[in-house]
């Protein structure tokens, strides 16, 4: 009896002490959530031998706090402060004008003035040199502050929410993975399924052909639908309407965090044609009365104080009267297509909104529609482009031939980007666009947040100034959260910006972001308390910096009575300009700012820039049939230099079509392939010209030896003489003309034995052009 009695009191016991242990959102005050992942309690020993005679321990769950609301943030694409008609801008967006209209309008946000440092310091609380994220992942270098690969010790919103009880997912534009890590290879530590993501479906890169998009399911490429009316936006919001039904059909009582990033409005600016016809003629009177009816516009609203003055367009910038009718004419129609754009996003941001209201979650959402990851791009330099991709290869397109193609603008078969004029109009009042990290035409962007259970004021205004970092605690405060000293083992740097739940209830609060510097290659400025000191060390179409860095002429503005940084203080008072940049100097120093690397294009070049490469320095690389979706930055560089293709195939008796090896796409890239049994290079030199080599006879069935080989002219970009090979004979020979010096694609691959993105040549097309033979192996070997 007595053995029987100790036995009840130990079981008893152990009951006792496993009800004790906090193991649910029930007892949610109880959990530590300064660690994470939220370590699960200790059980003593069961003593009993039978299951039925003792109790189970509750179930250790991870639930978010009671009441944690779902979050969503939207984050369109470089577009301007000037640009959305809620914010006085020419273009309608009557989501976001909804939206706003139910919530608050925050017209002192800011953001880096370029995409990944901006989308870095959004998705985790830190500045963006803090992530290592000083420029795009495309431009990483060795140096600390801009290697492209994000610490440990700087954990993503996602991963802190995920471990407290949301699910998580992410949809469009990421451009956060180094791009040497975008491979089979890995590693996927910074993949979106890998920094705190449950769900990814989009796109790695900076930007996307929006009709054929290089898309991502996690860490699987997969290909989009065939369907002609197709277009990226309107998958990703479809994928992400699917993802948050079926995740709240599933666990209604689990809050969701939804991250949708359109690759829109970046170039290419791709748009269905129903859409740009909405704006056909709207723009004809042009950018600069575009800017006066803006300007009057918010003033009107009150979004800017009365008595603003337009700042002065860059002195590069013609006036729209000084322009030749053909300019105009192209000029315009960029504009419409941009507009439209902009619109169909809005639209497809809309269907997602109403999606959410459906299904009953609307007021306990917690939804931040964020207007641009930085100011609207001039990288269209001063007429606009067919191809983008000029642009980075250092190639200047011409209007008379880009009119030829301006029925087409929008379409598949461009890849296009508009006059900087444009995107100066659209950072109204500003003078300056993205990349110019010190002016507010590169960094004030709308931000718009609706919160019904939260949000009392209805269509205000909040002029706090604030900054891109200042989301993450925003949220973390809004979700009961706190901020979590060690995330996966390892230590974190802490929030490096505030919590704007305080701005909710309080119009006149005093701002509690006071002090943020900025850089982008070069172009630096320092806010603090009212005063902006900053230097443009470089326009996004100069092609080189105007001084060398410590010789930078500096402008000082008190923003607080010069909304639209119209008059430098410089001169006026030279002991606030040194007192200011001795402040940039200290916050550069504390964030890993120092040194600045003001090189641009050529940065794309990671032996010049100093980041990893994949192929380490390696002269040759053999390729196999199956593999493809090989990204520019994971692939042998075959550019400014000779070298030869060799591939091993077999011919089958009906004769051998299709590719054995390409690279790239319509925009640009190269292409070794079969037509017609007869063997055929050709270099697509950015979709301006197309040199093209062929074989007079088939290659007979049965194994072949295929060989190109370019002998290369010297320099950067040249041309050079191609010969095609097969079985040792000499079979065709040709000139190339122009190469591609910097980069062939953004999203298209190269491909063994088939092309999967846009097709190099219209030999082929797109779609249906696998090999039908056997591919032994290709290597390239550079000389």
């Amino acid at each position: 009896m007595e053995k029987i009695m100790r036995r009840m009191v130990l079981c008893f016991s152990a009951i006792l002490a496993v009800l004790a242990v906090p193991l649910s959102a029930e007892v949610g005050a109880q959990l530590d959530r300064t660690v994470l992942p939220i370590h699960e309690p200790s059980y003593p020993p069961i003593t009993e031998l039978d299951a039925r005679q003792a109790t189970a321990p509750p179930r250790f769950e991870v639930k978010a706090p009671k009441d944690a609301p779902n979050v969503v943030i939207v984050m369109i694409d470089d577009i301007g402060f000037g640009h959305a008609s809620t914010f006085g801008g020419g273009i309608p967006m009557p989501v976001l004008e909804r939206v706003a209209q139910s919530g608050l309008r925050y017209n002192m946000f800011h953001t880096t003035a370029l995409c990944s440092p901006t989308r870095m310091a959004l998705l985790t609380g830190r500045n963006h040199h803090t992530n290592n994220a000083g420029a795009i992942m495309e431009v990483a270098t060795a140096f600390p502050g801009n290697t492209g690969v994000r610490p440990n010790s700087v954990a993503p919103l996602a991963e802190m929410l995920r471990l407290n009880g949301y699910s998580t997912a992410a949809f469009g534009k990421y451009h956060e993975t180094a791009p040497w890590e975008v491979s089979v290879s890995g590693p996927y530590d910074r993949w979106p399924t890998h920094s705190g993501f449950d769900k990814f479906y989009g796109f790695l890169g900076g930007e996307t052909n929006q009709w054929s998009p290089y898309i991502f399911d996690g860490t699987t490429k997969v290909e989009h639908p065939e369907d002609p009316d197709y277009h990226f936006t309107t998958d990703m919001t479809n994928q992400a309407i699917a993802w948050i039904r079926t995740q709240q059909a599933l666990t209604p009582d689990k809050p969701f965090y939804a991250y949708f990033a359109t690759g829109a409005t970046h170039a290419p600016h791709h748009v269905p044609k129903e859409w740009i016809a909405k704006f056909k003629g709207k723009f004809d009177a042009g950018w600069d009365r575009y800017r006066e009816e803006t300007l009057a516009r918010q003033i009107n609203l009150g979004l800017v104080p009365a008595g603003t003055k337009l700042a002065p367009k860059p002195k590069d910038i013609k006036d729209w009267d000084a322009l030749t009718p053909d300019e105009q004419k192209l000029f315009s129609r960029q504009m419409e297509v941009f507009a439209a754009f902009a619109a169909h996003t809005d639209h497809e941001i809309g269907r997602l909104e109403q999606a959410i209201e459906d299904l009953g979650e609307k007021n306990n959402t917690l939804f931040l529609y964020i207007v641009g990851d930085n100011g609207s791009s001039a990288e269209g330099g001063m007429v606009g482009m067919f191809n983008e991709l000029t642009y980075f290869n250092g190639v200047h397109e011409t209007v008379a031939d880009m009119l030829k193609n301006i029925d087409k603008w929008g379409g598949p078969e461009t890849f296009p980007h508009m006059a900087a004029g444009w995107a100066v109009a659209g950072n109204t009042p500003f003078t300056w666009t993205k990349q110019v990290a010190s002016n507010y035409g590169g960094t004030r962007n709308p931000v718009v947040i609706q919160w019904p259970d939260r949000i009392k004021a209805k269509g205000e205004i909040r002029s706090q100034w604030h900054h891109i970092v200042d989301i993450a605690p925003t949220i973390m405060e809004a979700a009961g959260l706190p901020f979590p000293k060690s995330v996966n083992g390892t230590i974190q740097k802490p929030f490096e910006g505030v919590s704007m739940v305080y701005t909710f209830d309080d119009p006149n609060a005093k701002s509690r972001h006071t002090t943020q510097y900025f850089e982008i290659i070069g172009n630096r400025a320092i806010y603090h308390d009212g005063w902006l000191a900053g230097t443009v060390h470089k326009a996004p179409w100069e092609a080189a910096p105007r001084a060398p860095l410590a010789q930078d002429t500096w402008e000082l503005y008190d923003t607080t009575k010069d909304f639209s940084l119209t008059n430098d203080l410089a001169a006026r008072n030279p002991e606030k300009l040194k007192e200011m940049q001795e402040l940039f100097m200290k916050e550069a120093v504390k964030y890993n700012v120092l040194p600045i690397d003001d090189r641009s294009i050529e940065r794309f070049d990671p032996q010049i820039a100093g980041r990893p490469d994949l192929m380490g320095g390696r002269m040759s690389l053999t390729l196999y049939e199956g593999m493809t979706g090989i990204m520019e930055n994971a692939f042998i560089n075959v550019k400014n230099r000779s070298m030869t293709i060799t591939a091993d195939v077999e011919i089958p008796q009906n004769g051998g079509n299709g590719v054995i090896l390409c690279q790239g796409g319509r925009f640009g890239g190269w292409s070794l392939y079969m037509k017609d049994g007869k063997a055929s290079y050709v270099y697509n030199w950015l979709g301006l010209e197309r040199y093209t080599i062929s074989g007079s006879q088939s290659v007979p069935a049965g194994k072949a030896v295929i060989k190109f080989d370019f002998a290369y002219d010297g320099g950067r970009g040249a041309g050079g003489k191609g010969t095609i090979y097969v079985n040792g004979q000499k079979v065709a020979e040709g000139r190339i003309g122009h190469t591609q010096a910097n980069v062939f694609s953004l999203d298209d691959a190269a491909d063994v034995g088939v092309d999967e993105g846009t097709p190099v040549t219209d030999a082929y097309g797109q779609r249906h052009n696998e090999f039908t033979g056997t591919i032994e192996k290709v290597t390239i070997d550079l000389k």
